[in-house]
């Protein structure tokens, strides 16, 4: 079976490759961190930003996870909100930002999708094990662009991912393509919608599929919500 994907050499390089500016009042994770450092540097209570981003697991916060800091509606309590990067203070009593301003089931802006890859889906998203959704066919069925964007990783060393693409749509949304069987598209190279960027295999999995990943702000969502019904 496929290995974890909470693979934190791809959180890395996916938030790295989507990150944007975040709003007043909202934190974008960063390597290292943790929620109580993150209470901490905010001023706010743990319980506090766990209810306010909805957590089921306190401790499964990722890289590029973009989380609330001051109360929703309201101003922050606290003297200074770290945002990421460069450690800077934004004013003292910030306003809160929308509440669709956070990565969350329903984003602040959209994304439409193309399937991208023929097939029967095997596994969906459900945030947790699975960060994406897994679609099993033929060795060799050609594997889309789900939608137009830039190669920003082509590669296979991120170990349980195999054959790897990631292509950046703009700064929000990315997406991932992992276990091909072959590369067609190299890093740097400009793609369209619906074109064939790779074939799908089963390098570092037990069968042939293809994982696809949906990355908003660096944060894993289902991609399911973004395709057409099939």
């Amino acid at each position: 079976m496929m290995k974890r994907l909470a693979c934190a050499s791809l959180l890395a390089l996916l938030a790295a490759c989507g990150s944007a500016p975040v709003a007043p009042g909202f934190y974008r994770v960063e390597r290292g961190d943790t929620l109580s450092k993150i209470a901490r540097s905010s001023r706010q209570s743990v319980p506090s930003i766990v209810r306010w981003n909805n957590l089921a697991n306190p401790d499964a916060i990722e890289v590029g996870q973009v989380l609330r800091v001051v109360p929703p509606g309201g101003a922050s309590t606290s003297g200074a909100v770290r945002s990421s990067g460069g450690g800077a203070s934004a004013s003292a009593t910030p306003r809160a930002a929308p509440a669709e301003s956070a990565p969350s089931a329903a984003p602040a802006s959209s994304i439409s999708l193309i399937w991208p890859a023929d097939g029967t889906v095997i596994r969906r998203f459900d945030g947790a094990n699975s960060k994406g959704i897994d679609i099993s066919a033929a060795a060799g069925t050609p594997v889309l662009a789900a939608a137009p964007g830039t190669v920003v990783y082509a590669g296979n060393g991120l170990r349980g991912y195999g054959n790897l693409l990631i292509l950046k749509h703009n700064s929000e949304y990315l997406t991932a393509y992992a276990h091909n069987r072959a590369l067609l598209v190299k890093e740097g190279q400009t793609v369209s919608r619906g074109e064939k960027i790779a074939e799908m295999g089963d390098t570092d999995t037990d069968r042939v599929m293809l994982h696809f990943e949906l990355r908003y702000q660096g944060r894993s969502i289902d991609p399911s919500r973004a395709l057409p019904p099939r």
